[in-house]
């Protein structure tokens, strides 16, 4: 998720990339009370749940009086919201699972279906990575990145396309990244997943069109780097604690999100340092991916103080890490005083 505003650093890309700033649209806001009273009763099952941007998503969707049907490892945490949840008036329904084990998907599709009769809204949130040289990072966790980014999100959305398509309607929002259009240095298996995701998401929307299936959408949407605890889980064999530049909100991406669970478009770009990239990397493949390689060199491997090698929440799930914000900015501005601090005490 380590991304880098690097149209800005050549002059002559600014031009046709403002010209195609203004012509893309982002969904973006959050949704007037008209448009959220079209949520309210609905069923949504969220896979990455107990924290992060899918927590967010659950917090908010609930709010509205969806139906929120919660699936990720960590079954006190979703325990947890689910109690937050009934206690704020919502709805919530918990089936824990590994997103990895395509029986868990079909199980938590069962669980809704029972309990609320139809599924309209299916997002596939949940995702790991890995920080560090490729060949540094042990071959089990670059395995572990595509279960999880990959194959979990094919078997949730196969299980929610076969419903959708019985139902003749539904929505499938899987999260895909930047990375899913710029590739970073040090995140090489999450990059290959996220444009794996990508690819995925326009392939099922070809099918769908030749099928005639007009009323079934498959939206892949593509946020900027998050503070979340997505960092406090990742592996890390940098050597380094992660640092991202110009991090956005969690909320950001949870606003877009409900959005298009109304509003469904197949690729979505979260704001505009997202469409700055992306549009950046269209015109100027080579120069966007030196420019985002420099930065990620430099404080990933640079700058970034010192930390333990971590295979984090790959294999196993981490107690730690259960909000929507993940601190990341917070540690990041305490970092920095304190190299400050350090380099004015050596002058």
């Amino acid at each position: 998720m380590l991304h880098v505003l690097s149209t800005l650093g050549s002059r002559r890309l600014l031009a046709p990339l403002a010209l195609a700033f203004l012509l893309c649209g982002c969904a973006a806001g959050k949704l007037r009370p008209d448009e959220q009273q079209r949520l309210a009763g609905k069923t949504v099952v969220i896979t990455g749940a107990s924290s992060g941007i899918g927590r967010g998503v659950a917090l908010e969707l609930a709010a509205m009086r969806a139906n929120v049907v919660l699936l990720a490892r960590r079954q006190a945490v979703l325990d947890e919201l689910a109690r937050q949840i009934t206690a704020a008036g919502g709805t919530a329904l918990v089936a824990a699972g590994d997103v990895s084990q395509p029986q868990d998907l079909q199980r938590a599709a069962d669980q809704a279906l029972a309990r609320f009769g139809r599924i309209d809204v299916w997002i596939n949130d949940a995702g790991v990575g890995a920080l560090g040289r490729f060949e540094e990072i042990p071959v089990e966790d670059h395995a572990r990145i595509i279960d999880v980014n990959v194959k979990g999100v094919i078997y949730g959305s196969h299980v929610a396309l076969r419903e959708f398509v019985r139902q003749g309607d539904g929505v499938l929002i899987n999260l895909g990244s930047m990375e899913s259009e710029v590739p970073i240095a040090y995140q090489s298996s999450y990059a290959a997943s996220k444009a794996a995701v990508l690819s995925l998401g326009r392939s099922l929307n070809e099918e769908l069109r030749l099928a005639g299936l007009d009323g079934v959408r498959v939206a892949t949407v593509m946020p900027w780097a998050t503070d979340t605890p997505f960092f406090t889980h990742a592996a890390n064999y940098s050597g380094g604690t992660p640092r991202m530049i110009m991090m956005d909100d969690a909320q950001k991406a949870v606003d877009v999100i409900v959005r298009t669970a109304l509003y469904p478009r197949e690729d979505v770009l979260v704001g505009w340092k997202a469409r700055s990239a992306y549009f950046g990397h269209r015109i100027a493949p080579d120069t966007t991916e030196r420019l985002s390689g420099f930065a990620s060199d430099k404080l990933q491997l640079d700058i970034a103080p010192l930390t333990p090698a971590t295979s984090g929440s790959l294999h196993q799930p981490m107690q730690a890490g259960s909000t929507v914000d993940g601190g990341v900015r917070a540690r990041m501005a305490h970092e920095d005083e304190a190299m400050e601090k350090a380099r004015e005490g050596r002058r």
